[in-house]
Order: structure tokens, then C-alpha cells, then sequence
């Protein structure tokens, strides 16, 4: 059965999952060929291992405590933190407390590469 995301237009509920984390798993909600958005759910003590994504990514933390591990240095993330890494940065998770992080992963395009960019204007 193929995985099914979320398509243009359609809204996606990303608020804590409060008392149904121990019962949700890590679901990926939005994929395109330029990006990719994931909820992350790693409950107490679990770790994630050294890894590293094919893109740049963001790493918002919607709720709990996890201990990030990059860079030779230890981040504290807390609901409501948020930061980025480069392609190919090596890095790993341990959860200090049920957690769900909003992970972002912005893959190359040609446009990129070539130095192209555009600009958004509010």
C-alpha cells in the first residue's frame, strides 16, 4: 500500500499530540520533489542514531525534550525551538521525554545548483 501525504491545498494538523503520542508513530505528511515534511515521534529514552539527510533540513520541536547531538555538541530542544543543518551534517537523537518534532527536508533542485534564486515579496 503506498504511503499517503497530504496534497496541495489540503490542511495538516501538526498541534502536540498530547496524551496519544505513546500511540503514534512517525508519519511523513507532506512529500515533493523539493521538500519533505515529517512528524517525528520518539518516546522517552529512545534514540535515533547517527544519520545524515540528503538535503538541508529544519527541526522544529512541537512538544517534550530531546537532545540533539551534532556538530561535536549537545542541543537541548524544547516545544516551541526550532534550527536547521546543512546537507550531510551527522547527527543524532535521544529523547529526554516523549517528544514530536516537525522535521524539514529541503532536497537539491537544478535551480540551486546553478546559483539561481528567488524572492518573495509580502
Amino acid at each position: 500500500m503506498a504511503v499517503l501525504h497530504a496534497q496541495a491545498g489540503e490542511v495538516v494538523d501538526i498541534r502536540p499530540l498530547g496524551v496519544t503520542i505513546a500511540d503514534s508513530k512517525t508519519t511523513a505528511l507532506i512529500k515533493t520533489h523539493q521538500f519533505e515534511i515529517i512528524r517525528t515521534v520518539l518516546l522517552e529514552n529512545k534514540e535515533i542514531p547517527v544519520h545524515a539527510a540528503k538535503g538541508n533540513i529544519i527541526v522544529q520541536c512541537l512538544e517534550g525534550h530531546v537532545t540533539f547531538s551534532t556538530m561535536g555538541k549537545n542541543m537541548e530542544l524544547k516545544a516551541g525551538h526550532i534550527f536547521y543543518l546543512k546537507t550531510g551534517e551527522p547527527h543524532s537523537l535521544k529523547a529526554v521525554e516523549d517528544s514530536s518534532l516537525l522535521l524539514t527536508i529541503l532536497f537539491h533542485s537544478d535551480a540551486s545548483v546553478t546559483g539561481s534564486s528567488s524572492s518573495l515579496s509580502l
